[in-house]
């Protein structure tokens, strides 16, 4: 993760650069750049953002869900904690490309209202990924990891689907205590994940409105 971490800060700080100071990196102030540089900036807002709204539709709503339902539930948390890291990582270097190629082509000082307040979707997409890559991912594994160690001693979490979990934590209150913090960071963790994909969705709707078919 050491050298992603470094990535991403850098496309981070790049993408930053070109929102505040796009005639840095050649942008026009009155946004008319040349047609090649514009087609290919495009296509790269338009490639990265489909990327990131595709996984973020997969992972969300239907990917995680069908392996709840079918894999025992410490093997599906295992698998969790291995997938999240990536998922927020390609969907946070997504959203960082996106930020940088919106922002070059809609330079701020020229930009329409609705083409900042799209801006500030990105954004928010962005800013709600890395929050989740650096502080809640973090936090969840490594609480599953503790509660995961006190339902083995319980002989509990190789059921598939909804666990035993509640009924054990009723006399267990060392497991009931984590079943607590775990909810609370667990539930943090999907609202950002959802606050991102309803910004995503925003950004969509303001595409399907530019494009003619």
């Amino acid at each position: 993760m050491g050298w992603l971490t470094r990535f991403l800060a850098v496309v981070a700080f790049l993408a930053i650069g070109v929102i505040f100071s796009p005639e840095t990196f050649g942008s026009k102030a009155d946004g008319q750049n040349s047609p090649k540089l514009s087609t290919l900036l495009k296509l790269a807002h338009l490639l990265c953002f489909s990327t990131a709204w595709g996984a973020a539709l997969w992972v969300t709503f239907i990917g995680g869900i069908i392996m709840f339902k079918n894999l025992p539930r410490h093997q599906f948390g295992n698998l969790q904690s291995r997938m999240f890291p990536a998922y927020f990582s390609l969907v946070g270097l997504c959203c960082a490309i996106s930020v940088g190629s919106f922002g070059y082509l809609h330079p701020w000082k020229s930009s329409s209202t609705a083409d900042k307040y799209q801006l500030g979707f990105l954004l928010s997409a962005f800013a709600f990924n890395l929050t989740n890559l650096f502080v809640f991912t973090p936090m969840t594994i490594e609480m599953m990891k503790q509660r995961h160690k006190v339902e083995r001693e319980e002989d509990i979490g190789s059921e598939v689907g909804w666990s035993k979990n509640r009924d054990v934590a009723k006399v267990n209150p060392k497991l009931a205590a984590m079943n607590k913090k775990f909810g609370m960071i667990h539930g943090l963790s999907s609202l950002a994940n959802i606050m991102a994909f309803g910004s995503l969705a925003m950004h969509s709707w303001y595409l399907a409105g530019k494009i003619s078919v």
